[in-house]
């Protein structure tokens, strides 16, 4: 469905993933300084919605998910994977209880398939997962300033690496959005959270993943992954990677050459510059208001780090986001040496 907010004035769809919501409105390079320096919001109300009811909620996500939830206290907030029997990302879910009920939010088109396989798993639990896009909208709030301005009337609140997600009722969507500026939040569309994304380093499933994906590539053993917690499933290749080996691939940001007109595409290969043979895919890319032309790649991990690479044939420099020594007790670092840039004036 789409927003009611792609009526603001200058708004531009967004198209992909995010079609149903503005990508701007009128200047995205303004709209991502205005987040950095202050605060801002950004409709995400694509994003689809999953409630969880039930005295047996916590404990049966607990067994499902890579993340401990067996003891979430109420308006606690977390991120979990759900993976296969090889241990591949399936979902990735942004969650938190509000002492009656789980909330979830997942990426668009997401909810019927996570709605299945929760329906497998339900037994004779008291479980009552509930698809309710239709109802609730997710709204997303980040900068230095967003924390203080949290809508009482949200029926949830996550807080993530990037911003705080924040579930309404998606009739009043554009009412909590028109309060939200005039407190002075800058209204800003997603291709400034996705260069300020990008930029930081942060991982998007469907994105920056394909079917062979492992936490470790992607960083997500340190904010999503709870390794102390007991038997999920896929938990044997999350447990053998981390305590024998290493995975075959690691996330990089990808500094582009800023003289090229374009971007590389999704699934764009990378390689080695002046060679043709692929080492890796372009996840996802865009344009940041200090940076010029970056990208997020999962390349091979033997691929030395001062290697010169190219995108789709754009030139680029690799910066290390996953550790070539990810794995094997080796705690993965994620260097983001121009910051979390959300949340730092310039």
């Amino acid at each position: 469905m789409d927003s009611p907010l792609l009526a603001e004035p200058g708004a531009v769809p967004a198209s992909g993933p995010d079609a149903g919501v503005a990508g701007h409105y009128g200047d995205p390079y303004a709209e991502q300084r205005g987040i950095v320096t202050s605060w801002g919001v950004v409709d995400a109300s694509h994003r689809d919605v999953i409630r969880i009811g039930g005295p047996d909620r916590l404990s049966w996500l607990h067994s499902l998910t890579t993340q401990h939830l067996e003891q979430l206290a109420p308006g606690g907030s977390a991120e979990a994977l759900i993976l296969n029997p090889q241990g591949h990302v399936e979902h990735h879910l942004t969650l938190a209880d509000d002492g009656s009920a789980t909330w979830v939010h997942v990426e668009p088109g997401r909810a019927g398939a996570l709605l299945e396989f929760l329906a497998s798993m339900q037994f004779l639990l008291r479980v009552e997962p509930a698809d309710v896009t239709a109802q609730y909208a997710v709204l997303q709030l980040a900068g230095p300033q967003a924390a203080e301005h949290l809508p009482g009337s949200a029926v949830a609140s996550m807080t993530g690496p990037l911003d705080t997600s924040v579930i309404v009722s998606r009739d009043q969507l554009t009412g909590q959005v028109a309060a939200l500026r005039t407190a002075g939040a800058r209204l800003a569309g997603t291709w400034a959270r996705e260069a300020l994304r990008i930029a930081a380093g942060v991982p998007r499933l469907g994105l920056d993943t394909d079917h062979r994906t492992i936490p470790h590539e992607m960083g997500w053993i340190d904010t999503a992954v709870h390794l102390s917690k007991g038997c999920y499933r896929g938990q044997e290749t999350v447990a053998r990677v981390h305590n024998l080996g290493h995975p075959p691939r690691r996330l990089i940001r990808l500094q582009l050459d800023g003289s090229e007109d374009r971007l590389p595409g999704h699934g764009d290969p990378v390689t080695l510059a002046g060679q043709a043979d692929s080492i890796g895919f372009v996840g996802s890319a865009a344009r940041h208001y200090e940076l010029g032309p970056v990208a997020l790649a999962v390349i091979k991990r033997t691929v030395p780090v001062d290697a010169g690479l190219a995108a789709a044939g754009i030139a680029a420099a690799q910066e290390v986001i996953v550790s070539p020594d990810a794995g094997a007790n080796v705690q993965v670092t994620l260097r983001r040496p121009r910051g979390d840039l959300i949340g730092r004036g310039r």
